[in-house]
């Protein structure tokens, strides 16, 4: 009998019935999928412990989801562009309960008593997202940007800007240095 890892193996993560799923994907055991079948992953992604992901969700290639993350994405939709990565304890919201005090809220009230609302969140290529970082409906985060640690983001965060703080502002620019990293590595997969 073979010993099971933490992680699913490729045949179990085909069987998940993902809309799409590439190679080299760790995911849990422990996380917790909903609608696997709105869901596309790419090559060389890792899912941590405990992380809940429901809606339609499109993860590139190269992208970590660390330990204890919830991306709650509804028919609305989370899309995370190459190279990005949530650290731990992240929650990211494309969609919401209307907080105004007109409607009934959560997900036991009949649908004609609440008002969801929603909106796409984009994270683009190379950007990293602290630990603790909330993240609401409708935000794009721009290629190459870093959000510091505990910080709410609001609205959108411009490309190669680091933004921190409740609500998130941008405070300077973000190297892009890793850019290079990223030729070098092309380069390699070339060659093997």
């Amino acid at each position: 009998m073979a010993v099971k890892t933490s992680f699913y193996t490729p045949e179990e993560l085909r069987e998940i019935g993902f809309a799409k799923i590439g190679k080299n994907v760790l995911i849990s055991r422990k996380a917790s999928i909903y609608a696997p079948e709105l869901i596309e992953i790419g090559d060389n992604v890792r899912i941590d412990d405990f992380c809940i992901l429901s809606g339609r969700i499109k993860l590139g290639s190269y992208i970590h989801v660390a330990a204890g993350c919830y991306l709650f994405a509804g028919d609305y939709g989370i899309e995370m562009e190459d190279f990005s990565g949530l650290s731990s304890r992240v929650a990211i919201y494309a969609v919401t309960d209307d907080y105004g005090g007109k409607y009934l809220t959560n997900p036991t009230v009949p649908s004609q008593y609440r008002n969801v609302v929603g909106g796409k969140v984009h994270i683009g290529k190379h950007v990293i997202v602290g630990t603790g970082v909330t993240i609401l409906p409708g935000v794009t985060i721009g290629e190459g940007a870093a959000i510091g640690a505990m910080s709410l983001v609001t609205k959108d965060v411009q490309p190669w800007k680091i933004a921190v703080g409740i609500p998130a502002k941008e405070i300077k620019e973000r190297s892009k240095d890793l850019l290079q990293l990223e030729r070098k590595l092309e380069e390699s997969r070339r060659q093997e």
